[in-house]
């Protein structure tokens, strides 16, 4: 119930009077020399120990303290044998109230119990050594310093209620800032990392609105059980207030704590979370901590929701190494094809930036991709992108003699710059590719984000005869009441239901209902992560009109893709992986 830095302050206290009592204690009429120089020996010990735990008690884990506690109760059994008289020695034993108090204040209720029977036991074994004291005089005694420490623990957990949030049991804000300020000033000491992260619940006034609060509330409960259960000790989890959770990581770099943050999140993938990461600086308050994750949660949630960013953790070098690439124009796009079903032939292609960097080799595109959005090169990369495939692909004919789609994936960050749209019908006016084969993919959740700005420039773009393509479509908070509200005209299902899709007869009853009003709306449906005939079989079973995946073909330069089966001149596209475009 209390933090390192109160159970120090609160040990040292009581050392430090337990000290106080001893030397007057030895002062008593009718003490012998002898007797004397123990009581003083042993007061000197107390205010020594107290000087120490006040000093680096803070710094000491929760479970060192069981041994002050119990060294307590045999200093004060030391002093009531070494007493002059019964009323000295009574005294004496009275001190046994503070390690009754430290027992109930610091420990659970089982531990304390144990440390009250093990002290009281002591003490009241010293005071029928000291002889002169009766059994029924020390009985009561212990009786007193039993309910002493049970109504002082009483009165903590209430207090403490006051720190606590009750629906979850976690800590609530005001016990957050406690927690932060004390363990941001431990950093401070022992130059040990801290991280901290602010932890935001995808839509969730939906579940309220939708399911009601009862089920919003068994959400929170379960975040806070999951999150409980995976974090290491020392974590302090806490439920800052609605939706948002924070999270403090003594120990753990912001790299680390990000791919912590991600592996619990996978834990409970039906509730998506956006999370802001930031690592303590030196000489940074607190404040300007949880201003920095704050600012790392909204960039997540600009990002498209279902994310974690890490204030500042970006490596410069890697962000310095791209922006002379793509000034350069090392950055190569590469296409995967996609074909019509249930035919099989090339009807479009994905286009996807590939980066091989010259000492590190090839980067994974997630890595580049995060790096040049949390820097503000997402620009400069999705318009080198976008241009790029417009002029390799501008006149590309199918085999069937038609201009060949292209699919071009577009960040939230470009879209919530209103002068994305402009940029885009520049790039297609430059390069000649036609408007009505481009298709502009985004992801789910960012379309049904806060973005005005994002909306806006969708709607924009279909204006001036772009396809819209919602990526990863049941990844997030789907809701099949917003398929006639989505600017969209194709929905990209996402590879999870494709990898399970012949193996679950509910979910190929699902998918094909959903295909069936999918079409009923005007919507195409493409099968992202097709990697087996039978996968292919399935899609098709549902109804689905396109189709994507190492089955068809990897993604390749333009050299091979052009030169591959199902484009102009060629053969259609094999039937199985080993044949397929390496």
């Amino acid at each position: 119930m209390a933090t390192p830095r109160m159970m120090a302050r609160v040990l040292a206290t009581f050392y430090v009077a337990a000290g106080i009592a001893g030397l007057f204690a030895a002062c008593a009429p009718g003490a012998e020399s002898d007797g004397r120089w123990v009581i003083l020996s042993l007061a000197a010990g107390a205010l020594s120990a107290g000087a120490v735990t006040f000093r680096w008690g803070a710094r000491w884990p929760r479970h060192a303290y069981h041994w002050p506690v119990a060294s307590g109760a045999v200093l004060v059994a030391l002093v009531v044998v070494s007493s002059p008289g019964p009323a000295t020695a009574m005294a004496a034993a009275a001190l046994l109230a503070f390690a009754a108090v430290d027992a109930c204040f610091f420990f659970s209720l089982p531990l304390a119990w144990l440390h009250m029977a093990f002290g009281i036991s002591a003490v009241t074994a010293a005071l029928m050594v000291q002889g002169e004291v009766p059994l029924s005089i020390a009985l009561a005694l212990d009786s007193i310093v039993v309910a002493l420490g049970t109504v002082v623990r009483g009165l903590v957990i209430r207090a403490s209620s006051a720190s606590r949030d009750p629906l979850t049991g976690l800590a609530n804000r005001r016990g957050f800032d406690d927690s932060l300020h004390e363990l941001r000033s431990a950093s401070s000491r022992t130059t040990k990392v801290l991280s901290a992260a602010l932890i935001d619940l995808d839509h969730f006034k939906r579940i309220n609105d939708t399911a009601g609060h009862e089920e919003g509330d068994r959400v929170l409960c379960r975040i806070a059980d999951v999150w409980g259960r995976e974090l290491p000790p020392g974590a302090v989890l806490a439920r800052h207030g609605g939706d948002e959770f924070a999270l403090l990581l003594p120990g753990v770099t912001g790299p680390d704590a990000v791919a912590l943050v991600r592996r619990i999140a996978a834990q409970h993938p039906d509730i998506g979370v956006s999370v802001g990461v930031a690592e303590c600086r030196p000489g940074e308050t607190a404040a300007e901590l949880m201003r920095r994750a704050d600012h790392a949660l909204y960039d997540a949630k600009r990002a498209g929701r279902g994310r974690c960013e890490l204030d500042g953790g970006t490596d410069l070098e890697l962000i310095r190494d791209l922006a002379a690439a793509l000034a350069a124009g090392d950055v190569q796009v590469h296409y995967q094809p996609i074909v019509a079903l249930p035919d099989g032939d090339v009807v479009g292609v994905e286009a996807l930036a590939r980066w091989t960097h010259p000492e590190r080799g090839p980067v994974p595109p997630g890595e580049f991709v995060a790096a040049a959005e949390q820097s503000g090169l997402i620009h400069a990369l999705g318009d080198h992108v976008l241009r790029t495939a417009c002029a390799d692909l501008a006149g590309v004919r199918t085999a069937a003699g038609l201009q060949v789609t292209l699919g071009v994936n577009v960040s939230g960050r470009e879209l919530s710059d209103p002068g994305c749209a402009d940029r885009v019908q520049a790039a297609l006016a430059a390069t000649g590719f036609p408007a009505g084969h481009l298709v502009v993919e985004v992801t789910e959740s960012l379309v049904e984000g806060e973005s005005a700005t994002a909306l806006a420039t969708l709607h924009a773009l279909r204006a001036a005869c772009l396809t819209v393509s919602i990526d990863d479509f049941g990844t997030g908070y789907s809701s099949l009441s917003r398929l006639d509200t989505l600017p969209a005209d194709v929905l990209k299902l996402d590879r999870a239901f494709v990898a399970t899709l012949d193996a679950s007869p509910r979910r190929a009853q699902m998918l094909r209902s959903l295909v069936s009003m999918c079409r009923a709306l005007g919507l195409d449906v493409v099968a992202e992560g097709v990697e087996t005939p039978e996968q292919e079989a399935a899609v098709r079973a549902v109804g689905c009109t396109f189709a994507q995946g190492w089955l068809y073909g990897r993604a390749v330069p333009l050299a091979e893709f052009v030169a591959g089966p199902g484009m102009s001149g060629g053969r259609r596209v094999p039937r199985d992986v080993t044949s397929s475009v390496a």
